[in-house]
């Protein structure tokens, strides 16, 4: 049986550019694709691939979300985060979320085919590039940074800023989360004093610079 893939990325030349690649490989079927992460989530469970690849950062709900969505539902689905970002925090909140791979998106396209396989085996794929760090972070080498999103931040609470960032209203928030508009303005108010920050200006700095939202 072939190991069936879904692909999430909000960039559609990505994505056909990934399919194409990945379906080129004769033990590789690509068998549904997602522009954002709560996209990737529900078709992860409609389809429970094999593996779910992932990019990190997605419109209405990032990578790392997505995943724990993803591998709560179904832990046969194995997720693999593509990231532009080598940043330690980003690596550890992966495999914290339940992702078994975490590819930078520089690599060459036979890594990330390597790492489907790898995933699919139910074992662990890092890039070269940034196991060296994770591997220094584990025996508590790594210089201290400040706490993230991940940390900060509960997942509801996540999901609010991210919205927030996107330019989304409070009531389109409330909407698309079902709960009321009051419930979203105590979130945003909470995110705001656990973050330190005094206006949407600087949340959406913020969530870009977390992983939480494109730029």
């Amino acid at each position: 049986m072939p190991i069936t893939i879904l692909l999430a990325d909000d960039h559609r030349m990505i994505r056909e550019g990934l399919r194409a690649l990945l379906e080129h490989q004769s033990d590789m079927k690509v068998v549904a694709e997602a522009d954002n992460g709560r996209s990737a989530a529900e078709l992860a469970r409609r389809h429970k691939p094999s593996v779910a690849v992932l990019d990190l950062a997605m419109p209405h709900l990032n990578g790392i979300d997505a995943a724990r969505q993803i591998t709560a539902a179904n832990p046969r689905t194995k997720v693999i985060i593509l990231s532009a970002h080598a940043d330690r925090r980003f690596v550890t909140e992966s495999l914290r979320a339940g992702a078994t791979g975490y590819v930078l998106k520089d690599c060459a396209f036979g890594e990330l085919a390597h790492a489907v396989r790898v995933a699919a085996a139910n074992q662990t794929y890092l890039s070269p590039a940034i196991a060296r760090t994770v591997v220094e972070d584990y025996l508590g080498r790594s210089p201290r940074q400040h706490s993230s999103a991940f940390i900060a931040l509960s997942a509801r609470e996540r999901q609010v800023l991210q919205l927030l960032a996107e330019g989304r209203s409070a009531k389109s928030i409330a909407g698309e989360l079902g709960v009321s508009i009051k419930t979203v303005e105590t979130h945003r108010a909470n995110i705001m004093k656990k973050l330190g920050k005094h206006s949407i200006a600087e949340l959406t700095k913020y969530a870009i610079r977390e992983g939480l939202t494109p730029p």
